[in-house]
């Protein structure tokens, strides 16, 4: 189907959508469609996704505005800290008593699906999380309290004390973190609230 719409050979549009998923902007899965063999179909990731325009941020800005006419500053620390509360919650039950590492993995995995192009690795005993990129990031560097809930929600799914050390919103490549896990609270274990509150 893409070979005609395209004009182009199978092959070349094999070449591109292999680039395509490479590159994590695609992905493919086999789809029953009638009677035959199964057809690969392809979909954008969220990452691809990212790459078409969207109004979902001024969107949601707007709607912050409004909170914060209506209501308050106050209110849209509050609703981030509540929509992350909720995440960490979620992903505590799943993870629970799994080391750090495990949790690194599937925070990894998740953060990426959402757009941030997330890694993480160990060395010398110290640990880093990176976000490369900020699918929020014009919300962020309006409402840098989302920046504050983020910290804490990585503080409580990881167990462990989150530190950042850079920040896209100021001009660095990427929101880099260490990570100290803590060995008071275990594995499946409350993590301390961040040394400096909500920063």
């Amino acid at each position: 189907e893409l070979s005609v719409a395209f004009d182009v050979s199978p092959n070349a549009i094999r070449r591109h959508l292999k680039e395509l998923e490479l590159q994590g902007s695609v992905h493919y899965g086999r789809e029953q469609r009638g009677m035959g063999a199964p057809a690969y179909v392809y979909r954008l990731t969220a990452r691809g996704e990212a790459l078409f325009p969207n109004r979902y941020e001024d969107a949601l800005n707007g709607l912050l505005q409004h909170i914060e006419e209506r209501a308050g500053r106050g209110e849209i620390s509050r609703l981030f800290l509540d929509q992350f509360r909720v995440r960490a919650e979620r992903l505590k039950t799943e993870l629970a008593d799994q080391p750090v590492e495990v949790r690194l993995q599937r925070l990894v995995r998740m953060l990426s699906e959402e757009g941030y192009m997330a890694e993480w690795n160990s060395r010398d005993g110290s640990i880093r999380l990176a976000e490369h990129n900020c699918a929020i990031r014009s919300v962020a560097e309006r409402y840098p309290e989302v920046c504050a809930a983020e910290r804490r929600f990585l503080t409580e799914v990881l167990a462990a004390q989150v530190e950042r050390r850079t920040h896209i919103t100021e001009g660095s490549n990427a929101c880099e973190y260490s990570i100290t896990p803590d060995a008071t609270a275990g594995a499946g274990g409350t993590a301390v609230e961040p040394r400096q509150g909500l920063t």
